[in-house]
């Protein structure tokens, strides 16, 4: 990328002077036009209570402190793109960045080249969610019968309907240190127990019957790696309770809706209900009844525990989810999501040329993007964002929790880690570590970054911390002078 210093800040001083004039101006003219020679003055109401006076700036308004995001970023942006150069040129050829600062290029290295993401895909699928489906959007679980309970009776079965929820939990799951990080917002299958018995059901003279017909049956994603699947993710489908985990059961559910149906059947047990049946998965009736339903947090809270966890099957989920928003005749399906996500990109104007989109997850060896594309997504939103607020932070939070913790973007740097081993590691395709997000600069604006190294042994800690840290080096000199804090209003 090249970078343009444009008119620079003494343009739009001008403008941000004369403006304000030009509308109060305007503003007198409409006032005394409106006003007859005789019309009295309005009355003052003596109740209301003045407020007190707030502190005065004493910055006058023709000066550069009022614009000092501006001015910070002419005075570092320089120097700044001769420490991303000097970065840029030790890169190897199959790997690539790209650097900006508030959406201005500064410097990258193979930008345009399609490179294998790993889980920097996740960026990728929370822009188009959030987009497609919005921040306030929440999933629902239903669950259903037949017909209303009679004196306490469900006669026949007792459906559990899936709405896609990823974090449909049982209140021990989070705690329970079955995966690397705990699920944050989930939502409860206890509480919705509870609204079960609060709507009267003693009795089911049938089964309890995981529905998840929201999306197709396809469990895992095809090209993934071996040991992938059921390990690192999958399966999943509309209807997954603790990611497809049964208390009691050593292994994973093979049937992710037979396996909720088995975990809602021992919840209710336990709160008293009767149930005849064994547990099962299949279709609720297209007549059936509700009895109760559940909520989940909102997108954008469910957009931070998968960016935060790298959670796989948050991921490949909300894939489907945009694919049953995008119009498709029948259940949602990864293909839609995936198409609706590259017509998404290309929608934002984002060069597509060379993108593979596999899977929401990044599991896939399939999956291709550049640099430049995914630094585009990122300049779409920033840190206070639900993609920026979702990231982890560099030695606090997430698949960060350990990484520069004695650096200087300790506590400042956000970012979404990516990574793929390649067993056997002569052979492609290669192994990918991935980095990609934003460093907030203190008193606004944001450098927005990417970073996608792929290479043989790429993923081994001895080989690409050293890479990692270069860059943390050369992202920490940003801004070389004063920030926009400090050349704020006084």
């Amino acid at each position: 990328m090249s970078r343009g210093r444009g008119p620079g800040p003494w343009i739009v001083l001008v403008l941000a002077a004369v403006l304000p004039a030009v509308a109060l101006w305007g503003t007198y003219r409409f006032a005394d036009a409106r006003v007859s020679d005789g019309e009295p003055a309005p009355v003052v109401d003596a109740s209301v209570a003045v407020p007190p006076p707030t502190d005065v700036l004493t910055t006058g308004m023709l000066t550069l402190r009022r614009l000092p995001t501006i001015v910070a970023r002419e005075q570092s942006l320089d120097d700044f793109a001769l420490e991303v150069a000097a970065f840029a040129g030790a890169l190897n050829d199959r790997s690539c960045t790209a650097v900006s600062v508030d959406g201005l290029p500064v410097g990258d290295h193979n930008a345009s080249v399609p490179v294998i993401p790993a889980s920097n895909q996740k960026i990728v699928v929370a822009a188009v969610a959030l987009e497609r489906l919005g921040a306030d959007f929440r999933y629902t679980t239903e669950v259903r019968a037949a017909r209303e309970p009679t004196g306490g009776v469900v006669e026949g079965d007792l459906y559990l309907v899936g709405g896609g929820d990823p974090l449909l939990s049982s209140d021990w799951y989070p705690t329970s240190n079955l995966e690397r990080y705990p699920v944050t917002s989930p939502t409860s299958l206890d509480a919705l127990a509870d609204d079960v018995v609060a709507a009267g059901v003693q009795t089911v003279t049938g089964a309890v019957i995981g529905d998840g017909t929201r999306y197709d049956d396809e469990f895992f994603a095809p090209g993934w790696g071996v040991g992938v699947a059921g390990l690192d993710g999958g399966p999943y489908d509309a209807l997954l309770v603790n990611d497809s985990r049964v208390l009691g059961e050593e292994l994973r559910a093979n049937d992710p809706s037979a396996g909720a149906a088995r975990e809602f059947a021992r919840l209710l047990a336990e709160r008293g209900v009767e149930i005849a049946g064994a547990p099962a998965s299949g279709a609720a009736p297209e007549t059936s009844t509700a009895l109760a339903e559940t909520q989940s947090a909102p997108l954008a809270d469910v957009v931070g525990e998968m960016l935060a966890n790298s959670d796989n099957n948050t991921a490949e989920l909300m894939v489907k989810e945009i694919g049953l928003d995008s119009g498709g005749a029948g259940p949602g399906t990864r293909q839609a999501g995936l198409d609706a996500m590259t017509g998404q990109l290309r929608s934002w104007g984002i060069d597509t040329t060379g993108t593979v989109m596999a899977d929401g997850s990044g599991l896939s060896l399939d999956n291709r993007l550049t640099c430049a594309a995914l630094l585009n997504v990122l300049q779409r939103f920033d840190p206070g964002s639900p993609v920026g607020a979702g990231l982890p932070v560099a030695g606090e939070s997430g698949t960060l929790a350990d990484v520069f913790v004695d650096h200087p973007l300790a506590g400042r740097l956000r970012g979404k880690t990516g990574t793929l081993n390649n067993p056997p590691f002569n052979e492609d395709p290669p192994a990918v570590k991935a980095l990609a997000g934003y460093v907030p600069v203190d008193g606004g604006g944001a450098v927005e970054y990417a970073l996608i190294l792929n290479g043989p042994t790429i993923s081994d800690q001895s080989e690409y911390r050293s890479v990692w840290g270069s860059f943390a080096d050369a992202l920490a000199t940003y801004p070389s002078g004063p920030t926009p804090a400090e050349l704020g209003p006084r």
